[in-house]
């Protein structure tokens, strides 16, 4: 569906993607997952033909003529906010040349999959951030595009609002609809089929999440205990890496048992009390620390 070759784009003297190769393949939902200022929102808008690479190229469709359309969803939400949810859709639907009662039946199907059906005549100023972004969304699916590409869609969103939109996103997967979708987050990186890891500009590395968590070669020890600064433990020759995750921290070793008692015997010597210390499958956010520090001269 995508096929992307060496793609480089230069702005002046700084380069936001650099020599970046990635395979879209048809039924699936490839992730695009990096930090803010990787070069993701970049790299879809050359996919899409919005902006021209430096150098390198691009071919959706495996090149063909009218193979079919795609869908795009920008990062920031671009629809008119004096019309109301129904007149965008029919905007949208009539810059593709569809006539407005098929532009009609697709809306009603899509604002039912959207839950929006009740705000047809809401207008989109109204509407609240993550209803804003499924209208976004039904704007691109009215065409009924083979592929969907979208731009951090979850981004500044509740989490419930992530969970539901990602129930949508599956459901359109399930009924064929390949998806091509970048996001910050990365819990978000483990719903994909496939993931590739960009940070500034480069790919770091793609391939399944399980793959990718394969790839790190250390063990990953949980801790939670009742102080919130352990930097320090990274100072232990035991520990690879200590990092911080919501209220606990995730300590890369090469051996959990010495590593155990080394950090069990310093945290009860800073008079620090332990509540959990374990070994768990290794998170995404494991993945792309350990994977980026590599990268870093």
């Amino acid at each position: 569906m995508i096929e992307m070759e060496c793609l480089t784009k230069k702005f002046g003297n700084i380069t936001a993607v650099s020599e970046v190769s990635l395979k879209v393949a048809r039924g699936d939902i490839f992730g695009l997952v990096g930090p803010d200022g990787a070069g993701k929102t970049t790299l879809l808008r050359m996919a899409c033909g919005l902006i021209n690479p430096t150098s390198g190229h691009v071919t959706l469709f495996g090149g063909e003529k009218d193979a079919g359309n795609f869908g795009y969803m920008p990062q920031r939400f671009s629809l008119c906010g004096d019309l109301t949810v129904m007149e965008n859709i029919d905007f949208f639907g009539s810059l593709y040349n569809i006539n407005k009662k098929t532009i009609r039946e697709r809306a009603d199907q899509i604002l039912k999959l959207t839950k929006l059906a009740q705000f047809k005549k809401r207008f989109a100023d109204d509407l609240s951030g993550g209803m804003k972004q499924k209208l976004a969304l039904t704007c691109a699916l009215v065409i009924r595009p083979g592929l969907l590409i979208l731009d951090e869609p979850t981004f500044g969103v509740d989490p419930e609002f992530r969970k539901e939109f990602w129930k949508i996103l599956y459901m359109l997967n399930r009924d064929g609809m390949t998806i091509f979708v970048s996001t910050p987050y990365m819990d978000e990186a483990g719903l994909c089929k496939k993931v590739a890891l960009l940070d500034r500009g480069r790919i770091v590395a793609a391939g399944t999440p399980d793959q990718l968590k394969k790839q790190i070669k250390n063990k990953i020890l949980e801790i939670k205990a009742d102080a919130k600064d352990l930097d320090f433990l990274g100072d232990l020759p035991e520990v690879e890496d200590a990092s911080f995750y919501g209220d606990r921290y995730h300590v890369a070793v090469n051996e959990v048992e010495p590593a155990k008692i080394s950090i069990a015997r310093l945290l009860s010597e800073k008079g620090i009390t332990v509540s959990i210390m374990e070994e768990i499958t290794p998170s995404m956010e494991d993945v792309f620390v350990s994977l980026t520090e590599k990268e870093v001269v």
